[in-house]
């Protein structure tokens, strides 16, 4: 072939070869955009799973929240149960007073129930009457009384608190029953209850049983 068509077939195969070298660029260029559409694909599609187990974590975590509430309710319960349980292990007096017929001595098992004492209170006293039921037509709860304790020969005031529901005799532990047309009246007793004036007592001299004569001013 001629010089010229020499030349001109190597100017083109050196396009050529130079149109080849930016397509390859190109691929190259267009793989590496293919390659990071792809990471942002697989990116999104983490979202996505991330997205739809996301309730699933939400239940799982609710149901964690649930466990460890029910956890704290157990624990709260035990620690209540704990401190009822150390209560239980001093026994406390429901008042103050003087302590008679002991029966129990330290180191000494109890059962639930058993009576270890008596309690004498002596704080709050009072007396019970039993009058009549002929002498009761006047008196009424809230009436001044007069107390005469005979082992001191001391007098203590006092005011009617409240009139029994039902004679002596039908408290008892055998009430009398009076056979048909076997009836004698007998005069009943009624008992009545006068609380002794507060601060009369400082000593704590009187005790249960003992005898004294009451009087109540009746108008």
């Amino acid at each position: 072939i001629s010089r010229s068509e020499y030349e001109r077939r190597v100017t083109e195969a050196e396009a050529a070869r130079a149109a080849l070298a930016g397509a390859k660029a190109d691929v190259a260029a267009a793989q590496g955009r293919v390659g990071e559409a792809e990471g942002k694909i697989g990116e999104q599609q983490g979202n996505v799973l991330k997205a739809s187990a996301a309730p699933q974590q939400i239940a799982a975590s609710r149901a964690q929240s649930g466990s460890a509430g029910a956890d704290l309710a157990r624990a709260r319960a035990q620690l209540e149960l704990a401190r009822l349980n150390l209560a239980h292990t001093r026994i406390i007096a429901p008042v103050s007073g003087i302590i008679g017929r002991r029966s129990v001595e330290t180191g000494q098992r109890v059962q639930p129930g058993q009576e270890l004492l008596t309690v004498i209170e002596v704080e709050q006293v009072w007396v019970t009457a039993n009058f009549k039921e002929t002498q009761l037509e006047r008196i009424r709860p809230g009436q001044s009384a007069r107390v005469h304790v005979d082992s001191y020969n001391r007098d203590y005031t006092g005011k009617v608190e409240s009139i029994a529901a039902a004679t002596g005799s039908r408290f008892s532990l055998l009430p009398p029953e009076n056979a048909t047309g076997n009836f004698v009246k007998v005069v009943q007793r009624l008992p009545v209850r006068v609380n002794l004036d507060k601060g009369q007592d400082p000593q704590h001299l009187l005790r249960p049983g003992m005898s004294v004569d009451v009087s109540v001013t009746v108008r």
